[in-house]
């Protein structure tokens, strides 16, 4: 393994992990069980890059063929539930908290993921295409997410609430601009996921929204 190829290995455990948390955290505060939580914080982890490699055709998805993703957001999703039940009374206290780290978390996963997918589309030979890559990002970024609400009845974060989305196109494309402009890549990906999570921490810090056609 090279050692820029160790390091998207690593932002890819931190992305894993971070979108583990949040999704047991999300999990957790709308009722979940023990089940609910381990299966859900899985879905937000690996769901967005499951949907990633079946629109680019590797089969199986990694998420099937490299289980230590897996083990990984298992492992999160338990720490997360033990702690939370062993602090019942101080979660519950922390309630304003515990959403503000849960945010942070969120927006890490966001930015490695969404320049994840994008360098992946790269690789599977789709750098031509900026379109797609940078859509691949999105979905790697969002995917898990929407799913996750889906499965619990909620209307998907990404299409109703602040700069989120918007947040994974911004990594994704000032990755795949910079790749195009023959950037080196270590650069670029950290350029991108930069962007993204600034992008996504601002929107939450000042409230930005999309207009919407009835408010």
């Amino acid at each position: 393994m090279t050692g820029m190829s160790f390091v998207f290995e690593v932002c890819e455990w931190i992305g894993t992990a971070a979108f583990a948390v949040s999704g047991a955290m999300t999990a957790i505060d709308r009722g979940s069980d023990l089940f609910g939580v381990l299966f859900l914080s899985v879905v937000t982890a690996l769901g967005g890059g499951t949907i990633r490699d079946i629109l680019i055709g590797h089969f199986p998805p990694r998420m099937f063929s490299n289980s230590r993703y897996l083990l990984l957001a298992c492992g999160c999703a338990l720490l997360v539930f033990v702690l939370a039940r062993h602090f019942r009374e101080r979660y519950l206290r922390q309630e304003e908290r515990i959403e503000q780290i849960n945010n942070l978390f969120d927006a890490l996963g966001l930015g490695v993921f969404a320049v994840s997918g994008a360098r992946i589309g790269f690789e599977a030979g789709f750098g031509g295409n900026l379109f797609l890559t940078t859509f691949l990002g999105m979905t790697t970024a969002v995917g898990g997410g929407m799913l996750r609400d889906m499965m619990t009845r909620e209307m998907p974060f990404v299409l109703t609430k602040r700069i989120y989305a918007v947040a994974a196109i911004v990594g994704a494309l000032l990755f795949s601009l910079m790749m195009r402009a023959g950037l080196p890549q270590g650069p670029s990906y950290s350029a991108g996921m930069a962007a993204c999570v600034a992008v996504r921490l601002m929107a939450t810090a000042f409230h930005w929204n999309l207009p919407k056609a009835l408010e």
